[in-house]
């Protein structure tokens, strides 16, 4: 067999590399909830927009309650009361305390709050048994989100918390990167599109079924098709269904069989390809390519084989087409339950496995399971061993990646 020269850095680098982000649009801000960042964003309000209670309790001047304790209250005249929403200005005056409830506007002159549990009130007086120093339980305006000055970079992930800051700067709307289509075909006389009949000798189509629920896991839209092991009948399955797609998927049909074609369809279509088979284990006939502009990851049949090429090499690309600055699985710490081995040292292994909380770092548990599908849909990490290695050993900590 040729030996396999790319590595999977070199690939993924090679797969970044040619990919860019598509096009920017503006989404209503309740839509754009891990979406990326289009442009630095920048607020138009002051949040709050004016100096705040923080606490329901009583505006005071800081100097006048500097002493008071339980035993030792001070009595200061009430002078007002604020809600929140009202715009009216009370000035606090010396030897007075103004009721404010968490929210209101803080009276003009007041410059602490003392919380309500430090408080008693004594027909119109308030009696203040605690102390309260400057900016006490004030929030200032501005202190949340300050006018004009940027909230979120280009290319920062949409988390629910940052949608809120938007909303608090004033923006209903913001630009965000368009969130590909992928276009997800599965070939194989063999397979069978889920929900049709089943015959003898014939299988449900699941990889492009898993292939479809990572996509949506990260809000792409998908459209699902399989197709024969025919050469005419993929080539116009290719051209159907890239024509309204961003990106392309295949599963199966990648390695060198007699019915192998989808690399031979791709060329006859004109593709230009990147790679087609790198050092990888299980995963090793991935590949990746443009047509008219578009990427194409062409990945292999084997359900390990074909999820190992989309987790490591198609996801980051289709990341990075919707825009993501670190378009990778997210990674933790854990330590190894047992000794692994890898098949050659100039490859890269990879293991599927369980995690379980114990002590400072989760334990990993190789999953060790005859049954392809059982192994991945019970997966909760993959460890690697990277080229150079041959072996990794029990109690190591170890980086690995999350599939939950």
């Amino acid at each position: 067999m040729k030996k396999l020269s790319l590595g999977l850095e070199k690939a993924i680098s090679i797969t970044l590399e040619n990919i860019k982000p598509l096009a920017v649009e503006h989404a209503n801000l309740a839509e754009s909830i891990d979406r990326v960042a289009a442009s630095d964003l920048y607020a138009l309000v002051d949040s709050p927009t004016m100096d705040s209670s923080r606490k329901d309790g009583y505006a005071v001047l800081s100097h006048e309650v500097a002493g008071a304790t339980p035993e030792m209250p001070v009595r200061l005249k009430l002078s007002g009361h604020l809600a929140p929403g009202e715009t009216r200005e009370i000035e606090l005056k010396p030897g007075t305390a103004v009721r404010v409830l968490t929210g209101a506007r803080i009276p003009s002159g007041a410059d602490a709050v003392v919380s309500e549990e430090f408080t008693k009130t004594e027909c119109d007086d308030v009696l203040v048994m605690n102390f309260a120093e400057p900016g006490r339980n004030i929030l200032c305006r501005g202190r949340d989100v300050e006018s004009r000055t940027c909230i979120i970079k280009k290319g920062r992930h949409l988390s629910p918390g940052i949608v809120g800051l938007i909303a608090a700067a004033g923006h209903s709307r913001v630009p965000v990167y368009k969130n590909p289509v992928i276009a997800i075909i599965g070939t194989g006389d063999e397979i069978v599109a889920p929900g049709e009949p089943l015959s003898m000798g014939k299988l449900y189509a699941s990889n492009i079924m898993t292939s479809h629920a990572w996509c949506k896991r990260y809000k792409m839209k998908t459209v699902m098709t399989v197709v024969h092991d025919d050469f005419d009948t993929l080539t116009k399955a290719f051209k159907t269904q890239s024509a309204g797609a961003d990106a392309i998927i295949t599963s199966g049909g990648a390695w060198t069989g007699d019915r192998d074609l989808v690399a031979q369809v791709f060329e006859g279509l004109g593709w230009q390809q990147y790679f087609h088979r790198i050092r990888i284990g299980p995963g090793k006939a991935v590949g990746f390519g443009m047509l008219d502009g578009k990427p194409v990851f062409i990945l292999p049949g084997g359900p390990s084989s074909n999820l190992m090429g989309f987790l490591q090499i198609a996801l980051p690309g289709l990341l990075a087409l919707a825009g993501h600055t670190n378009p990778h699985l997210p990674r933790i710490n854990a330590r190894l339950a047992a000794d692994l081995e890898g098949g050659q040292r100039e490859w890269t292994d990879f293991f599927f496995g369980r995690l379980e909380e114990e002590g400072e770092f989760p334990i990993f548990y190789p999953i060790k399971d005859n049954s392809r599908l059982r192994a991945i849909a019970e997966a909760e990490a993959i460890v690697s061993i990277p080229e150079g290695q041959e072996y990794l050993l029990k109690g190591s900590v170890i980086s690995v990646q999350l599939l939950k």
